[in-house]
């Protein structure tokens, strides 16, 4: 993913894949970070944010498809 991510132009399906992809690098970033074979230390807030993002986007849909 590209640091500037602009996910509104996506589908809930995208959200969803995004979002599940998201979490396997987040997964893979806390095991580098336990073994110390991390590189890139700002990637995992960028990861975090990112996830926080798609779920706040999430909730905002399901929160207009409720009210109509």
């Amino acid at each position: 993913m590209a640091n500037t991510t602009d996910f509104t132009g996506q589908s809930d399906d995208q959200l969803a894949e995004s979002l599940g992809n998201l979490k396997r690098e987040q997964f893979n970033l806390r095991f580098q970070a336990a073994t110390s074979q991390l590189e890139k230390p700002s990637r995992v807030r960028e990861v975090r944010k990112d996830i926080a993002r798609i779920k706040t986007l999430q909730a905002q849909r399901n929160a207009a498809a409720a009210a109509k």
